[in-house]
Protein backbone atom coordinates (compact mmCIF):
# COMPACT_ATOMS: atom_id res chain seq x y z
CA UNK A 1 0.00 0.00 0.00
CA UNK A 2 0.93 3.29 -0.66
CA UNK A 3 1.97 6.17 2.11
CA UNK A 4 1.87 9.60 2.03
CA UNK A 5 1.98 12.91 3.67
CA UNK A 6 2.51 16.63 3.71
CA UNK A 7 6.36 16.43 5.55
CA UNK A 8 8.46 19.36 5.88
CA UNK A 9 11.59 19.52 4.21
CA UNK A 10 14.61 19.67 6.66
CA UNK A 11 16.83 22.78 6.48
CA UNK A 12 20.14 22.78 5.62
CA UNK A 13 21.65 26.14 6.80
CA UNK A 14 22.34 25.40 10.59
CA UNK A 15 22.11 22.70 12.64
CA UNK A 16 21.07 19.70 10.46
CA UNK A 17 17.50 19.26 11.91
CA UNK A 18 13.98 20.31 10.38
CA UNK A 19 12.86 24.16 10.88
CA UNK A 20 10.05 22.55 13.34
CA UNK A 21 12.21 20.36 15.21
CA UNK A 22 15.21 22.41 16.04
CA UNK A 23 16.82 19.62 18.36
CA UNK A 24 17.30 16.54 18.03
CA UNK A 25 14.20 14.21 19.55
CA UNK A 26 16.52 12.24 22.49
CA UNK A 27 13.30 9.45 22.08
CA UNK A 28 13.18 9.49 18.57
CA UNK A 29 14.36 6.16 17.86
CA UNK A 30 11.72 4.47 20.17
CA UNK A 31 9.48 6.79 18.37
CA UNK A 32 10.09 5.43 15.59
CA UNK A 33 9.44 1.73 16.39
CA UNK A 34 6.38 2.71 17.23
CA UNK A 35 5.70 4.53 13.61
CA UNK A 36 7.24 1.23 12.22
CA UNK A 37 4.51 -1.14 14.54
CA UNK A 38 1.98 1.10 13.16
CA UNK A 39 2.86 1.10 9.26
CA UNK A 40 3.53 -2.67 9.37
CA UNK A 41 -0.30 -2.78 11.40
CA UNK A 42 -2.34 -0.75 8.24
CA UNK A 43 -0.43 -2.60 5.75
CA UNK A 44 -1.01 -5.83 7.07
CA UNK A 45 -4.86 -4.64 7.66
CA UNK A 46 -5.12 -3.63 3.91
CA UNK A 47 -3.44 -6.84 2.72
CA UNK A 48 -4.86 -9.70 5.10
CA UNK A 49 -8.29 -9.27 4.09
CA UNK A 50 -8.30 -10.93 0.57
CA UNK A 51 -7.52 -14.82 1.98
CA UNK A 52 -10.22 -14.29 4.81
CA UNK A 53 -12.93 -13.27 2.40
CA UNK A 54 -14.25 -16.35 1.39
CA UNK A 55 -14.19 -17.70 5.43
CA UNK A 56 -16.33 -14.22 5.67
CA UNK A 57 -18.72 -15.24 2.90
CA UNK A 58 -19.57 -18.57 4.40
CA UNK A 59 -20.14 -17.53 7.67
CA UNK A 60 -22.01 -13.88 7.20
CA UNK A 61 -23.48 -15.09 3.69
CA UNK A 62 -21.73 -12.41 1.90
CA UNK A 63 -23.12 -10.85 -1.24
CA UNK A 64 -20.99 -10.11 -4.08
CA UNK A 65 -21.36 -6.55 -3.77
CA UNK A 66 -20.54 -6.98 0.11
CA UNK A 67 -17.24 -8.77 -1.56
CA UNK A 68 -16.29 -6.30 -3.37
CA UNK A 69 -16.78 -3.40 -0.34
CA UNK A 70 -15.00 -5.12 1.71
CA UNK A 71 -11.62 -4.11 -0.07
CA UNK A 72 -13.15 -1.39 -2.40
CA UNK A 73 -14.66 0.31 0.84
CA UNK A 74 -11.25 0.42 2.66
CA UNK A 75 -9.09 2.19 -0.29
CA UNK A 76 -11.80 4.17 -1.45
CA UNK A 77 -12.44 5.71 1.81
CA UNK A 78 -8.31 5.82 2.65
CA UNK A 79 -7.53 7.39 -0.77
CA UNK A 80 -10.57 10.47 0.07
CA UNK A 81 -8.94 11.08 3.00
CA UNK A 82 -5.36 10.82 2.71
CA UNK A 83 -3.84 14.57 2.23
CA UNK A 84 -6.46 15.75 4.24
CA UNK A 85 -5.14 13.64 7.11
CA UNK A 86 -1.52 15.12 6.26
CA UNK A 87 -3.49 18.55 6.57
CA UNK A 88 -4.98 17.75 9.78
CA UNK A 89 -1.47 16.99 11.00
CA UNK A 90 0.75 19.51 10.26
CA UNK A 91 -2.16 22.22 11.89
CA UNK A 92 -3.50 20.52 14.79
CA UNK A 93 -0.89 18.15 15.33
CA UNK A 94 1.18 15.14 14.16
CA UNK A 95 1.71 13.57 17.16
CA UNK A 96 -2.05 14.24 18.21
CA UNK A 97 -3.48 13.14 14.92
CA UNK A 98 -1.56 10.04 14.86
CA UNK A 99 -2.57 8.94 18.48
CA UNK A 100 -6.43 9.61 16.82
CA UNK A 101 -5.44 7.54 14.01
CA UNK A 102 -4.05 4.73 15.75
CA UNK A 103 -7.10 4.53 18.18
CA UNK A 104 -10.03 4.69 15.84
CA UNK A 105 -8.05 2.16 13.59
CA UNK A 106 -8.36 -0.35 17.19
CA UNK A 107 -11.82 0.87 17.56
CA UNK A 108 -13.01 0.06 13.71
CA UNK A 109 -10.67 -3.37 13.76
CA UNK A 110 -12.22 -4.11 16.85
CA UNK A 111 -15.89 -3.27 15.68
CA UNK A 112 -14.91 -5.53 12.09
CA UNK A 113 -13.95 -8.39 14.30
CA UNK A 114 -17.48 -8.17 16.26
CA UNK A 115 -19.68 -7.50 13.45
CA UNK A 116 -22.81 -9.83 13.04
CA UNK A 117 -23.47 -9.11 9.54
CA UNK A 118 -21.76 -8.18 6.21
CA UNK A 119 -23.31 -4.60 6.47
CA UNK A 120 -21.53 -3.96 10.28
CA UNK A 121 -18.57 -5.42 8.61
CA UNK A 122 -18.38 -3.00 5.17
CA UNK A 123 -18.96 0.06 7.65
CA UNK A 124 -16.46 -0.88 10.15
CA UNK A 125 -13.84 -1.71 6.67
CA UNK A 126 -14.48 2.09 5.61
CA UNK A 127 -13.95 2.89 8.92
CA UNK A 128 -10.91 1.51 9.34
CA UNK A 129 -9.84 3.70 6.01
CA UNK A 130 -10.85 6.48 7.35
CA UNK A 131 -8.79 6.59 10.47
CA UNK A 132 -5.72 4.92 8.54
CA UNK A 133 -5.86 7.69 6.15
CA UNK A 134 -5.32 10.27 9.72
CA UNK A 135 -2.56 7.55 10.88
CA UNK A 136 -0.42 6.74 7.86
CA UNK A 137 0.31 10.64 6.65
CA UNK A 138 1.88 11.21 10.22
CA UNK A 139 4.38 8.49 9.90
CA UNK A 140 7.09 9.86 7.53
CA UNK A 141 6.20 13.44 8.31
CA UNK A 142 7.29 12.63 11.88
CA UNK A 143 10.40 10.57 10.11
CA UNK A 144 10.96 13.51 8.77
CA UNK A 145 10.95 16.13 11.72
CA UNK A 146 12.20 14.14 14.25
CA UNK A 147 15.59 13.08 12.42
CA UNK A 148 18.85 14.76 11.16
CA UNK A 149 19.49 14.71 7.51
CA UNK A 150 22.13 12.80 7.77
CA UNK A 151 19.66 10.32 9.92
CA UNK A 152 17.04 10.21 7.20
CA UNK A 153 18.43 7.45 4.48
CA UNK A 154 18.97 5.26 7.49
CA UNK A 155 15.68 5.73 8.52
CA UNK A 156 13.79 5.30 5.49
CA UNK A 157 15.92 1.93 4.70
CA UNK A 158 14.45 0.65 8.17
CA UNK A 159 10.70 2.32 6.39
CA UNK A 160 10.61 0.81 3.54
CA UNK A 161 12.21 -3.02 4.90
CA UNK A 162 8.53 -2.71 6.78
CA UNK A 163 6.73 -1.99 4.01
CA UNK A 164 8.52 -4.87 2.39
CA UNK A 165 7.88 -7.50 5.69
CA UNK A 166 4.43 -6.37 5.68
CA UNK A 167 4.08 -7.06 1.93
CA UNK A 168 5.70 -10.59 2.26
CA UNK A 169 3.78 -11.23 5.53
CA UNK A 170 0.37 -10.16 5.03
CA UNK A 171 -1.48 -12.96 2.96
CA UNK A 172 0.84 -15.72 4.98
CA UNK A 173 -0.25 -14.32 8.84
CA UNK A 174 -4.11 -14.42 7.27
CA UNK A 175 -3.95 -18.01 5.70
CA UNK A 176 -2.08 -18.97 9.50
CA UNK A 177 -4.84 -17.49 12.01
CA UNK A 178 -7.61 -18.12 9.59
CA UNK A 179 -6.12 -21.80 9.39
CA UNK A 180 -5.40 -21.98 13.13
CA UNK A 181 -8.20 -20.04 14.08
CA UNK A 182 -6.89 -19.04 18.34
CA UNK A 183 -10.17 -18.95 20.54
CA UNK A 184 -12.15 -20.27 17.89
CA UNK A 185 -12.38 -17.53 16.58
CA UNK A 186 -12.10 -18.17 12.72
CA UNK A 187 -11.76 -14.60 9.92
CA UNK A 188 -12.24 -12.71 13.06
CA UNK A 189 -8.86 -13.29 14.12
CA UNK A 190 -7.15 -11.06 11.27
CA UNK A 191 -8.97 -8.27 13.04
CA UNK A 192 -8.30 -8.78 17.02
CA UNK A 193 -4.42 -9.31 16.08
CA UNK A 194 -4.94 -5.34 15.53
CA UNK A 195 -6.23 -4.81 19.03
CA UNK A 196 -2.71 -5.26 21.38
CA UNK A 197 -0.84 -4.41 19.17
CA UNK A 198 -2.42 -0.71 18.46
CA UNK A 199 -2.73 -0.54 22.31
CA UNK A 200 0.98 -0.99 22.62
CA UNK A 201 1.37 1.51 19.89
CA UNK A 202 -0.85 4.07 21.93
CA UNK A 203 1.52 3.39 24.58
CA UNK A 204 4.30 4.26 22.71
CA UNK A 205 3.47 7.38 20.73
CA UNK A 206 2.34 9.20 24.43
CA UNK A 207 5.90 7.94 25.93
CA UNK A 208 7.79 8.70 23.22
CA UNK A 209 6.83 10.66 20.37
CA UNK A 210 7.13 14.75 20.89
CA UNK A 211 4.67 16.81 18.99
CA UNK A 212 5.37 18.43 16.05
CA UNK A 213 3.65 20.97 13.58
CA UNK A 214 3.74 23.01 10.57
CA UNK A 215 3.77 26.83 10.28
CA UNK A 216 3.23 26.81 7.09
CA UNK A 217 0.73 24.32 6.83
CA UNK A 218 -2.38 24.47 4.15
CA UNK A 219 -5.56 25.49 5.54
CA UNK A 220 -8.74 22.76 5.18
CA UNK A 221 -10.37 22.38 1.85
CA UNK A 222 -13.32 20.48 3.20
CA UNK A 223 -15.71 21.59 -0.40
CA UNK A 224 -13.05 20.20 -2.39
CA UNK A 225 -13.29 16.83 -0.32
CA UNK A 226 -16.80 16.76 -0.25
CA UNK A 227 -16.88 17.63 -3.78
CA UNK A 228 -14.39 14.53 -4.69
CA UNK A 229 -16.25 11.90 -2.18
CA UNK A 230 -19.19 12.25 -4.37
CA UNK A 231 -17.60 12.30 -7.57
CA UNK A 232 -16.27 9.46 -6.70
CA UNK A 233 -19.46 7.27 -5.01
CA UNK A 234 -21.59 8.08 -7.99
CA UNK A 235 -18.31 6.36 -10.21
CA UNK A 236 -18.09 3.59 -7.69
CA UNK A 237 -21.85 2.68 -6.43
CA UNK A 238 -22.93 1.85 -10.29
CA UNK A 239 -19.67 -0.15 -10.84
CA UNK A 240 -19.96 -2.08 -7.71
CA UNK A 241 -24.12 -2.12 -7.51
CA UNK A 242 -25.07 -2.11 -11.13
CA UNK A 243 -24.27 -5.97 -12.40
CA UNK A 244 -25.95 -7.38 -9.52
CA UNK A 245 -29.14 -5.00 -10.25
CA UNK A 246 -29.57 -5.63 -14.12
CA UNK A 247 -28.45 -2.01 -14.46
CA UNK A 248 -31.17 -0.01 -13.18
CA UNK A 249 -31.69 3.59 -14.98
CA UNK A 250 -30.69 5.59 -11.61
CA UNK A 251 -27.04 3.49 -12.02
CA UNK A 252 -26.82 4.93 -15.60
CA UNK A 253 -27.54 8.24 -14.52
CA UNK A 254 -24.86 8.20 -11.63
CA UNK A 255 -22.25 7.11 -13.92
CA UNK A 256 -23.04 10.24 -16.31
CA UNK A 257 -23.58 12.47 -13.31
CA UNK A 258 -19.97 11.86 -12.44
CA UNK A 259 -18.40 14.04 -14.95
CA UNK A 260 -19.97 17.31 -14.09
CA UNK A 261 -19.52 16.76 -10.66
CA UNK A 262 -15.30 15.87 -11.01
CA UNK A 263 -15.92 19.16 -13.61
CA UNK A 264 -17.19 21.11 -10.75
CA UNK A 265 -14.51 20.04 -8.33
CA UNK A 266 -11.82 21.50 -10.68
CA UNK A 267 -13.45 24.63 -11.21
CA UNK A 268 -13.90 24.71 -7.44
CA UNK A 269 -10.28 23.89 -6.77
CA UNK A 270 -9.03 26.61 -8.88
CA UNK A 271 -10.78 28.86 -7.00
CA UNK A 272 -9.25 27.41 -4.38
CA UNK A 273 -6.38 28.44 -5.54
CA UNK A 274 -7.26 31.73 -6.03
CA UNK A 275 -8.62 32.14 -2.73
CA UNK A 276 -5.86 30.88 -0.20
CA UNK A 277 -3.71 28.76 -2.10
CA UNK A 278 -4.46 25.73 -0.51
CA UNK A 279 -6.25 23.54 -2.64
CA UNK A 280 -6.99 19.56 -1.65
CA UNK A 281 -5.57 19.02 -5.12
CA UNK A 282 -2.96 21.19 -6.53
CA UNK A 283 -3.93 21.19 -10.38
CA UNK A 284 -1.08 23.20 -11.92
CA UNK A 285 0.63 19.77 -11.09
CA UNK A 286 -0.90 18.78 -14.29
CA UNK A 287 0.42 21.08 -16.69
CA UNK A 288 3.46 18.82 -16.28
CA UNK A 289 2.97 16.20 -19.10
CA UNK A 290 4.88 13.76 -16.68
CA UNK A 291 2.73 14.43 -13.81
CA UNK A 292 -0.05 13.25 -15.85
CA UNK A 293 0.99 10.51 -17.07
CA UNK A 294 2.58 9.23 -14.25
CA UNK A 295 -0.84 9.44 -12.42
CA UNK A 296 -2.52 7.84 -14.90
CA UNK A 297 -0.11 4.62 -14.83
CA UNK A 298 -0.68 4.55 -11.10
CA UNK A 299 -4.06 4.66 -11.24
CA UNK A 300 -4.80 2.36 -13.63
CA UNK A 301 -1.56 -0.14 -12.73
CA UNK A 302 -2.84 -0.34 -9.30
CA UNK A 303 -5.98 -1.65 -10.43
CA UNK A 304 -4.57 -4.71 -11.27
CA UNK A 305 -2.92 -6.50 -8.76
CA UNK A 306 -6.24 -5.91 -6.38
CA UNK A 307 -9.01 -6.93 -8.49
CA UNK A 308 -6.49 -9.82 -9.72
CA UNK A 309 -6.46 -11.05 -6.14
CA UNK A 310 -9.62 -10.79 -4.86
CA UNK A 311 -10.53 -13.03 -8.40
CA UNK A 312 -7.66 -15.25 -7.29
CA UNK A 313 -8.67 -16.14 -3.99
CA UNK A 314 -12.53 -16.89 -4.17
CA UNK A 315 -10.78 -18.86 -7.32
CA UNK A 316 -8.76 -20.57 -5.33
CA UNK A 317 -10.50 -21.11 -2.21
CA UNK A 318 -14.65 -21.06 -2.96
CA UNK A 319 -13.29 -22.63 -6.63
CA UNK A 320 -10.91 -25.17 -5.62
CA UNK A 321 -11.43 -25.51 -1.80
CA UNK A 322 -8.01 -24.47 -0.89
CA UNK A 323 -7.58 -23.44 2.63
CA UNK A 324 -6.44 -19.85 3.26
CA UNK A 325 -2.94 -21.14 4.68
CA UNK A 326 -2.56 -22.82 1.32
CA UNK A 327 -3.84 -20.09 -0.47
CA UNK A 328 -1.14 -17.28 1.61
CA UNK A 329 1.79 -19.36 0.80
CA UNK A 330 0.83 -19.66 -2.65
CA UNK A 331 1.11 -15.97 -2.82
CA UNK A 332 4.82 -15.89 -1.52
CA UNK A 333 6.52 -15.46 -4.41
CA UNK A 334 5.07 -12.47 -5.94
CA UNK A 335 5.03 -11.09 -2.02
CA UNK A 336 8.69 -11.61 -2.07
CA UNK A 337 9.52 -10.29 -5.77
CA UNK A 338 7.35 -6.91 -5.02
CA UNK A 339 10.16 -5.97 -2.18
CA UNK A 340 13.17 -7.33 -3.70
CA UNK A 341 12.72 -6.18 -7.53
CA UNK A 342 11.50 -3.33 -6.05
CA UNK A 343 14.81 -2.22 -3.85
CA UNK A 344 16.90 -3.53 -7.01
CA UNK A 345 14.68 -1.01 -9.64
CA UNK A 346 14.74 2.22 -7.88
CA UNK A 347 18.83 1.79 -6.85
CA UNK A 348 20.02 0.39 -10.18
CA UNK A 349 17.57 -0.50 -13.24
CA UNK A 350 15.67 2.74 -13.62
CA UNK A 351 18.73 5.45 -13.16
CA UNK A 352 20.20 3.15 -16.14
CA UNK A 353 17.41 2.38 -17.99
CA UNK A 354 14.58 4.89 -17.38
CA UNK A 355 10.96 4.83 -18.49
CA UNK A 356 12.47 1.32 -20.01
CA UNK A 357 12.54 -0.24 -16.63
CA UNK A 358 8.75 0.61 -15.65
CA UNK A 359 8.72 -0.57 -19.36
CA UNK A 360 9.70 -3.85 -19.44
CA UNK A 361 8.02 -4.21 -15.21
CA UNK A 362 4.13 -3.67 -17.60
CA UNK A 363 5.55 -6.34 -19.97
CA UNK A 364 6.31 -8.92 -16.84
CA UNK A 365 3.32 -8.36 -15.40
CA UNK A 366 0.93 -8.65 -18.94
CA UNK A 367 3.34 -11.70 -19.37
CA UNK A 368 2.73 -13.48 -15.90
CA UNK A 369 -1.37 -12.63 -16.41
CA UNK A 370 -1.14 -14.41 -19.42
CA UNK A 371 0.67 -17.16 -18.21
CA UNK A 372 -1.77 -17.38 -14.86
CA UNK A 373 -4.63 -17.27 -17.39
CA UNK A 374 -3.09 -20.15 -19.28
CA UNK A 375 -2.14 -22.53 -16.42
CA UNK A 376 -5.69 -21.88 -14.99
CA UNK A 377 -7.05 -23.26 -18.08
CA UNK A 378 -4.83 -25.92 -18.56
CA UNK A 379 -4.12 -27.93 -15.43
CA UNK A 380 -7.74 -26.90 -14.49
CA UNK A 381 -8.70 -28.55 -10.80
CA UNK A 382 -5.67 -30.33 -11.10
CA UNK A 383 -3.58 -27.21 -10.57
CA UNK A 384 -1.00 -26.56 -7.78
CA UNK A 385 0.98 -23.94 -6.04
CA UNK A 386 4.34 -24.83 -7.88
CA UNK A 387 2.09 -24.23 -11.04
CA UNK A 388 1.61 -20.81 -10.03
CA UNK A 389 5.28 -20.24 -8.83
CA UNK A 390 6.39 -18.54 -12.54
CA UNK A 391 3.44 -16.49 -13.19
CA UNK A 392 3.57 -15.25 -9.59
CA UNK A 393 7.09 -14.27 -9.97
CA UNK A 394 6.46 -12.64 -13.29
CA UNK A 395 3.44 -10.52 -11.90
CA UNK A 396 5.48 -9.69 -8.54
CA UNK A 397 8.66 -8.54 -10.61
CA UNK A 398 6.98 -6.80 -12.38
CA UNK A 399 4.89 -4.60 -9.77
CA UNK A 400 8.52 -4.25 -8.42
CA UNK A 401 9.87 -3.03 -12.02
CA UNK A 402 7.21 -0.83 -12.37
CA UNK A 403 5.84 0.73 -9.00
CA UNK A 404 8.25 1.67 -6.87
CA UNK A 405 10.40 3.50 -9.66
CA UNK A 406 7.29 5.52 -10.52
CA UNK A 407 7.30 8.14 -8.04
CA UNK A 408 11.00 8.96 -7.91
CA UNK A 409 10.42 9.45 -11.87
CA UNK A 410 7.52 11.26 -11.94
CA UNK A 411 8.64 14.00 -8.85
CA UNK A 412 11.63 14.36 -11.26
CA UNK A 413 9.64 16.61 -13.47
CA UNK A 414 8.00 18.59 -10.21
CA UNK A 415 9.41 22.21 -8.78
CA UNK A 416 11.44 21.07 -4.99
CA UNK A 417 8.25 23.39 -2.87
CA UNK A 418 5.85 21.21 -4.63
CA UNK A 419 6.85 17.43 -3.89
CA UNK A 420 5.29 16.80 -1.21
CA UNK A 421 1.63 17.71 -2.89
CA UNK A 422 2.66 15.93 -6.12
CA UNK A 423 3.67 12.61 -3.48
CA UNK A 424 -0.13 13.18 -1.46
CA UNK A 425 -1.81 13.14 -4.90
CA UNK A 426 0.21 10.06 -6.20
CA UNK A 427 -0.55 8.20 -3.48
CA UNK A 428 -4.24 8.43 -3.07
CA UNK A 429 -4.72 7.61 -6.22
CA UNK A 430 -2.85 4.38 -6.11
CA UNK A 431 -5.01 3.57 -3.70
CA UNK A 432 -8.23 4.79 -5.56
CA UNK A 433 -6.82 2.92 -8.57
CA UNK A 434 -6.75 -0.29 -5.65
CA UNK A 435 -10.76 0.91 -5.26
CA UNK A 436 -11.41 0.89 -9.30
CA UNK A 437 -10.05 -2.87 -9.82
CA UNK A 438 -11.73 -4.75 -7.18
CA UNK A 439 -15.03 -3.10 -8.38
CA UNK A 440 -13.83 -3.28 -12.22
CA UNK A 441 -12.21 -6.63 -12.37
CA UNK A 442 -14.67 -8.21 -9.68
CA UNK A 443 -17.88 -7.57 -11.40
CA UNK A 444 -16.26 -8.98 -14.68
CA UNK A 445 -15.53 -11.98 -12.74
CA UNK A 446 -18.89 -12.52 -10.90
CA UNK A 447 -20.68 -11.92 -14.27
CA UNK A 448 -18.34 -14.64 -16.04
CA UNK A 449 -19.10 -16.89 -12.63
CA UNK A 450 -22.96 -16.90 -13.51
CA UNK A 451 -22.29 -17.10 -17.47
CA UNK A 452 -19.75 -20.15 -17.16
CA UNK A 453 -22.22 -22.43 -14.63
CA UNK A 454 -24.54 -23.45 -17.57
CA UNK A 455 -22.38 -24.76 -20.36
CA UNK A 456 -20.27 -26.38 -17.52
CA UNK A 457 -23.35 -28.29 -15.97
CA UNK A 458 -24.12 -29.05 -19.84
CA UNK A 459 -20.60 -30.73 -20.02
CA UNK A 460 -20.33 -32.32 -16.42
CA UNK A 461 -24.32 -34.17 -16.17
CA UNK A 462 -24.07 -36.54 -19.08
CA UNK A 463 -20.86 -38.32 -17.16
CA UNK A 464 -22.88 -38.37 -13.72
CA UNK A 465 -23.86 -42.11 -13.54
CA UNK A 466 -26.67 -43.84 -11.42
CA UNK A 467 -29.28 -40.90 -11.27
CA UNK A 468 -32.49 -40.19 -12.95
CA UNK A 469 -32.84 -37.78 -16.33
CA UNK A 470 -34.89 -36.14 -13.75
CA UNK A 471 -32.11 -35.31 -11.33
CA UNK A 472 -29.65 -34.78 -14.15
CA UNK A 473 -32.01 -31.90 -15.22
CA UNK A 474 -32.00 -31.02 -11.37
CA UNK A 475 -28.24 -30.90 -11.51
CA UNK A 476 -28.02 -28.23 -13.78
CA UNK A 477 -30.68 -26.48 -12.62
CA UNK A 478 -29.05 -26.58 -8.82
CA UNK A 479 -25.47 -25.60 -10.33
CA UNK A 480 -27.05 -22.92 -12.77
CA UNK A 481 -28.78 -20.96 -9.51
CA UNK A 482 -26.57 -21.56 -7.14
CA UNK A 483 -23.29 -19.83 -9.32
CA UNK A 484 -25.57 -17.03 -10.17
CA UNK A 485 -26.99 -16.11 -7.50
CA UNK A 486 -25.55 -13.22 -5.24
CA UNK A 487 -24.61 -14.79 -1.72
CA UNK A 488 -22.55 -17.88 -3.49
CA UNK A 489 -22.57 -19.60 0.09
CA UNK A 490 -26.90 -20.28 0.35
CA UNK A 491 -27.95 -23.22 -0.92
CA UNK A 492 -30.94 -22.47 -3.55
CA UNK A 493 -34.14 -24.57 -3.27
CA UNK A 494 -33.20 -26.38 -6.25
CA UNK A 495 -30.73 -27.65 -5.20
CA UNK A 496 -32.83 -29.03 -1.73
CA UNK A 497 -35.40 -30.06 -3.58
CA UNK A 498 -32.82 -32.42 -5.80
CA UNK A 499 -31.20 -34.52 -3.42
CA UNK A 500 -35.09 -35.11 -1.18
CA UNK A 501 -35.69 -38.58 -0.79
CA UNK A 502 -32.69 -39.48 -2.42
CA UNK A 503 -30.50 -42.70 -1.06
CA UNK A 504 -27.16 -41.97 0.68
CA UNK A 505 -25.05 -42.85 -2.95
CA UNK A 506 -27.08 -40.60 -4.86
CA UNK A 507 -26.94 -37.67 -2.41
CA UNK A 508 -22.37 -38.75 -2.46
CA UNK A 509 -23.01 -38.73 -6.65
CA UNK A 510 -25.27 -35.50 -6.66
CA UNK A 511 -22.96 -33.54 -4.20
CA UNK A 512 -19.60 -34.59 -6.33
CA UNK A 513 -20.90 -33.91 -9.22
CA UNK A 514 -22.09 -30.10 -8.20
CA UNK A 515 -18.77 -30.15 -6.18
CA UNK A 516 -16.83 -30.53 -10.24
CA UNK A 517 -19.40 -28.11 -11.45
CA UNK A 518 -18.10 -25.46 -9.21
CA UNK A 519 -14.65 -26.05 -9.42
CA UNK A 520 -14.47 -26.08 -13.52
CA UNK A 521 -17.05 -23.21 -13.86
CA UNK A 522 -14.28 -21.19 -11.41
CA UNK A 523 -11.82 -22.38 -13.12
CA UNK A 524 -12.76 -21.26 -16.79
CA UNK A 525 -13.68 -17.87 -15.04
CA UNK A 526 -10.89 -17.14 -13.42
CA UNK A 527 -9.09 -17.68 -16.87
CA UNK A 528 -11.51 -15.60 -18.76
CA UNK A 529 -11.28 -13.06 -16.66
CA UNK A 530 -7.48 -13.13 -16.69
CA UNK A 531 -7.50 -12.74 -20.48
CA UNK A 532 -9.92 -9.91 -20.01
CA UNK A 533 -7.55 -8.14 -17.98
CA UNK A 534 -4.71 -8.95 -20.05
CA UNK A 535 -5.89 -7.54 -23.04
CA UNK A 536 -6.79 -4.17 -21.23
CA UNK A 537 -3.44 -4.28 -19.97
CA UNK A 538 -1.85 -4.11 -23.74
CA UNK A 539 -3.12 -0.40 -24.60
CA UNK A 540 -2.42 0.98 -20.79
CA UNK A 541 1.32 -0.30 -21.40
CA UNK A 542 2.00 2.99 -23.88
CA UNK A 543 1.28 5.43 -21.23
CA UNK A 544 4.33 4.22 -19.79
CA UNK A 545 6.08 5.62 -22.78
CA UNK A 546 4.70 9.19 -21.95
CA UNK A 547 6.56 9.43 -18.75
CA UNK A 548 10.17 11.23 -19.01
CA UNK A 549 12.87 9.10 -20.12
CA UNK A 550 16.07 10.06 -17.22
CA UNK A 551 19.13 7.90 -17.39
CA UNK A 552 22.15 7.74 -15.51
CA UNK A 553 25.26 6.73 -17.45
CA UNK A 554 27.16 3.73 -15.55
CA UNK A 555 30.42 5.23 -15.21
CA UNK A 556 28.30 7.62 -12.99
CA UNK A 557 26.79 5.48 -10.83
CA UNK A 558 30.14 3.83 -9.97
Amino acid sequence: MSKAGQAEKPAHAGPPVAPDAPEPDPKRWLALTVLLVATFMDLLDANIITVAIPSIQRDLGASTVAIQAMTAGYTLSFAVLLITGGRLGDIFGRKRMFLLGVSGFVLASAMCAAAPSTELLVAARVLQGLTAAIMVPQVLALIHVSFAPQEIGRVVSLYASMVGVAIVSGPLIGGALISWSPLDLGWRSIFVVNLPVGVLALIGATKWMRESSSPHAKRLDIIGMLLIIVGLLLLMVPLTLGRELDWPVWSIVSLIATAPVLVLFVVYERHKTRKDGSPLVTLSLFKVRAFGAGISVQLLFSAIPAGFFLSWTLYLQAGLGWSALHTGLTAIPFSLCVPIVGGLAVRKLSPLYGRYCLLAGAALMLAGILSYAWAAGHFGTDITSWHAVPSMLLIGSGMGLLMPPLTALVLREVQPQEAGAASGIINATGQLGAALGVAIIGSLFFAALAGNAGPQAERVVPTVRSVSPVQASGLKDCATEALGQDDLARVPDTCSTLVQGADVGTRNTIAGALDEIRAKTFVSTYSETLYWVAGGLVPLTTLVLLLPHHRVRREEMA
